[in-house]
């Protein structure tokens, strides 16, 4: 587990694992409405994910560095599950009005995520706090790389990319599509662009220069999730079937019976 390339696979492999099984879960809950209780179901994620980061800040081991990992990611994943089942979403649930523009549409927009953002934060807050004079900052980095990269995609979904894949947006969230905009790259792409390629080149220049097992394996997990961050913001513009790495594994979407 110390090779910088095992670390990446395992870091690849769980971002692709970890989002196809959030997906089923919201997707079996469209279907059967039990949005509330999905989540409720998955709360010992959250719970899992708070030991394993906790158990993780004094460990300054390459398994501590996994650990924190995958614990950030637990906690991640949970809050992302419960905005995507509607629960923890935002006041404001109607569709965008016809011909909103300016400062009323990004305030309407806001709305509609705006506890996502709150519970988010919290979570950042928390990790900070208490990976605070920690031996192992490895969950609080993995966390803050997630939250850059998903403010970064929801600013550009909001002021408009070419690609925008509305497959996935489940029953509950339907309206966040009226507020989507797709169309030109503006100032917020390029800006997104760079500041990742930036933060994967920091990730990529420390696991260059590492000097123990721990570090390599920490840089290399977030190396991987860094370059998969950037990967996301490009298919946004360059035309490739990203979906396919999960429709497969999802069941059908909910259908209504045909009417005589």
């Amino acid at each position: 587990m110390t090779s910088p390339w095992i670390a990446s696979l395992f870091a690849i492999f769980v971002w692709w694992f970890s989002t196809g099984a959030i997906l089923v879960a919201v997707r079996r809950a469209d279907r059967l409405g039990t949005h509330g209780m999905t989540v409720f179901s998955w709360l010992p994620l959250l719970a899992l994910g708070i030991v394993a980061v906790v158990l993780s800040l004094a460990d300054a081991s390459v398994f501590g560095a996994y650990m924190g990992f995958i614990g950030a990611l637990a906690i991640w994943g949970w809050i992302e599950l419960a905005f995507l089942a509607g629960v923890i979403a935002g006041p404001m649930r109607d569709d965008c009005l016809p011909g909103l523009s300016g400062k009323a549409r990004f305030q309407r927009a806001f709305g509609t995520v705006a506890y996502h953002e709150l519970a988010l934060t919290i979570g950042l807050l928390g990790l900070v706090i208490a990976s605070s004079g920690a031996p192992n900052r490895m969950a609080v980095s993995t966390y803050l790389v997630l939250f850059l990269a998903r403010i970064f995609a929801k600013l550009n979904l909001f002021f408009g990319v070419p690609r925008i894949n509305t497959e996935f947006v489940p029953d509950r969230l339907s309206h966040l599509k009226t507020y989507f905009q797709r169309g030109p790259v503006t100032l917020a792409f390029p800006a997104a662009i760079t500041a990742l390629t930036a933060l994967l080149a920091v990730c990529a220049e420390r696991l260059w220069t590492a000097g123990s097992d721990t570090t390599v394996a920490g840089f290399a997990l977030l190396t991987a999730l860094a370059a998969l961050a950037l990967l996301e913001h490009w298919l946004m513009v360059v035309p490739l079937p990203d979906a396919k790495l999960w429709r497969w594994m999802l069941p059908a979407p909910k259908t209504l019976p045909n009417e005589d």
